[in-house]
């Protein structure tokens, strides 16, 4: 069979990237999405001379980006200039209780001396499996497309497995090498990207610290949408045509072949491959008709979905003194946070929260003299929200970052905007107003998550944050190009 048109959907991270890689190959590629302006959930918006980077705003493992931007000649400073956050970012514990986290390795290692004298030979040895895990996972698991056991049968894998603790979990794994719970703390945050507590992360995900670590966090100048911005760019070098304000609404299936995609105003794309990089379960439950769907109700339901989240993006007319780029709120204990998004669902009564302040490092995102401020708070899928909620817990979180960093801010606030569960569903279909996908847990992970491939539509795959490799900028990079290699594999031009 000639394969020539390939329609996309969706433009975040997963999307662009697939789309990018078949164009490349010689499909004609067009890619339709929902909203006005391409990024998915990485969009931007501006508002009164400030510019909000909409969703995700840490920049970690550099190399992915390399990598991905490699595949055609190009490098990501072709792009946007990187610049490396030094501090990485900030702790807060408590009244006058701050943890900068240096981005020099030596220094890192200084720094937790203090806490837990002795305790660098074990951060070295906790840094070194972490970095295995990273060479291992990051650079073959995550690219295996996990749609057979087989993948992972190779004895050599098998044991690559085990070595990597993906039976253990990660909160045994650090509590292995440390016992300061300020670093017990700081070496569990970073598994909260990946949607689940560190009891139910396996050991496998320390790669995460190597990353953080090792690797560091960066910033592209301008904000987060200049990754947008350059892969847009390059998927148009590439030839892929966009469609924007096209919501998919069906597809037509003949004999169990998708010919072609509607949109919500009619308009009509021929296809010979569909890829579905907009929100999994909504193109599953939603657009396809029931005897063409992977999955039923009762599968979705049992889903364990990453947090989702209450964002707040303001403008502040006056500089904010003991802030960095990346502040961590710890001053409240995780657990019953962490038991009231995954245990027992509910508003949090003490939530932890982060504050991110990017225009600390790049002026260019608020007026001269202001400060452009983005707060979060990560919650249980699926919780009523309402306007008097979403204020209640501005203000909870607007006491706490006032007094922990010993100034007013409210009344400073010259523009303000609010962003949850109601928005995540109408702008992306997100289910259940998942800001981050599917949790990575054990009983979710490769083959065990849902299916890149449709069982019942012979040219139908999925990309994105509830397929594999799971959820993230980096591992939504990879997903695009995880898919496209399969498309090509089964549908030769």
């Amino acid at each position: 069979m000639s394969i020539k048109n390939v329609v996309v959907i969706g433009t975040g991270f997963a999307g662009l990237s697939a789309a990018t890689h078949l164009a490349n190959q010689g499909y004609n590629v067009s890619l339709l999405e929902k909203n006005s302006t391409p990024g998915g959930r990485a969009r931007k918006f501006e508002a009164e001379g400030f510019v909000f980077d909409m969703g995700p705003s840490w920049y970690w493992m550099p190399d992915v980006f390399e990598t991905y931007f490699g595949h055609f000649g190009k490098k990501p400073s072709d792009y946007y200039d990187l610049i490396r956050l030094d501090p990485s970012y900030t702790v807060v514990f408590g009244d006058n209780d701050f943890m900068d986290i240096p981005a020099n390795l030596a220094a890192f290692r200084a720094l937790l001396e203090t806490i837990e004298p002795g305790v660098g030979p074990k951060l070295d040895e906790f840094l070194k499996q972490a970095a295995y895990k990273y060479e291992v996972g990051i650079k073959d698991l995550v690219y295996r497309p996990s749609r057979s056991i087989f993948e992972f049968t190779s004895p050599g894998l098998l044991l690559d497995m085990i070595r990597m603790d993906i039976f253990q979990s990660m909160s045994k794994h650090v509590r292995k090498f440390f016992k300061e719970d300020k670093i017990i703390r700081l070496m569990e945050f970073p598994v909260l990207f990946l949607g689940e507590t560190a009891q139910n992360i396996p050991a496998l995900y320390s790669l995460m610290n190597y990353a953080d670590i090792a690797l560091g966090t960066w910033y592209p100048d301008g904000g987060m949408h200049k990754i947008i911005e350059g892969m847009v760019k390059l998927a148009e070098e590439k030839g892929v045509k966009f469609y924007y304000d096209a919501e998919v609404t069906s597809l037509d299936i003949q004999n169990g072949i998708a010919k072609a995609v509607f949109t919500k105003d009619g308009r009509k794309f021929d296809a010979d491959v569909v890829v579905a990089g907009a929100d999994y379960n909504h193109i599953d439950q939603k657009v396809l008709e029931p005897a063409y769907r992977n999955y039923d109700e009762k599968y979705w339901d049992k889903r364990v979905m990453a947090p989702g989240s209450l964002l707040f993006y303001l403008g502040v007319n006056k500089k904010l003194d003991n802030l960095r780029h990346h502040n961590l709120f710890f001053d409240e204990p995780l657990g019953p946070h962490a038991d009231a998004i995954y245990t027992n669902p509910r508003w949090p009564e003490k939530p932890l929260f982060y504050a991110s302040v990017p225009s600390k490092t790049d002026p260019t995102v608020a007026p001269e003299g202001m400060e452009n401020l983005f707060l979060l708070v990560p919650l249980a899928p699926d919780l009523e929200d309402t306007e008097e909620m979403r204020e209640k817990y501005y203000d909870i979180i607007m006491d706490r970052l006032e007094r922990l960093t010993g100034q007013e801010v409210r009344s400073h606030v010259v523009y303000k905007r609010s962003y949850a569960h109601k928005d995540f569903k109408s702008d992306y279909h997100a289910f259940k107003g998942n800001a981050y996908g599917l949790a990575n847990t054990l009983l979710q992970t490769a083959i065990l998550k849902p299916s890149l491939k449709n069982k019942k539509v012979k040219n139908l795959y999925y990309t994105g944050q509830l397929t594999v490799p799971g959820p993230g900028v980096p591992p939504s990079l990879i997903s695009g190009h995880v898919v496209a290699k399969e498309v090509m594999k089964e549908n030769n031009l």
